[in-house]
């Protein structure tokens, strides 16, 4: 048996990493394996990865709880899942976007509130360890857009300050705030299986 760790860049598009294995439905991005991710199973035996990474992926399949399954069934035990999509408060500025997200989406994998009462547990487990809010995701993309550089500067200074500030409790920010400051591009949730 190999001690090689395993890893997958579901939905890899322009994204290639290097030592993953990049699946993507796209073969003009010229990924590993072309397979369609919103149909199952994938192309891979249970048990297979130590570390799957999805950005911007999960929100333009046609479902994310089925995608979550699949991960599940893919990951090792004791495997990572990062996982990068919209917070709900900016989820619809792509055409493409089906769906948005927030800070309760790791509830659906965690029986522990199933048995508080809460409904939605969809029947396999996650455990979270990480939750992260981004202010601007894309700001290597300004200078494309005609920004100056001292506006990026500004934006640059504008999302670490407000990203911070969120961090300190995404809940509240995910009710409250975040739309007093124009939404939050990104959530970012960091999984153990």
């Amino acid at each position: 048996m190999s001690d090689k760790i395993k890893k997958l860049n579901l939905g890899s598009g322009e994204d290639r990493k290097e030592g993953y294995i990049n699946i993507d439905w796209n073969k003009i991005s010229n990924p590993d394996i072309v397979h369609d991710l919103n149909k199952f199973p994938y192309p891979f035996e249970d048990n297979s990865f130590d570390l799957i990474e999805a950005t911007h992926i999960i929100e333009h399949l046609d479902r994310p709880f089925e995608i979550m399954r699949e991960m599940h069934r893919i990951l090792k035990k004791g495997g990572r899942l990062k996982i990068k999509v919209p917070h709900f408060s900016r989820g619809m500025t792509h055409s493409e976007h089906l769906h948005g997200f927030d800070v309760t989406f790791p509830m659906y994998f965690n029986k522990k509130y199933a048995d508080m009462g809460f409904s939605g547990y969809y029947g396999v487990d996650f455990e979270l360890i990480g939750l992260k809010l981004k202010w601007m995701a894309f700001i290597r993309m300004l200078p494309s857009m005609g920004y100056s550089k001292i506006t990026i500067i500004l934006v640059s200074f504008l999302n670490k300050f407000l990203s911070f500030l969120a961090n300190l409790s995404p809940n509240i920010c995910s009710r409250v705030w975040c739309f007093w400051v124009g939404g939050f591009e990104e959530i970012e949730f960091v999984f153990k299986k």
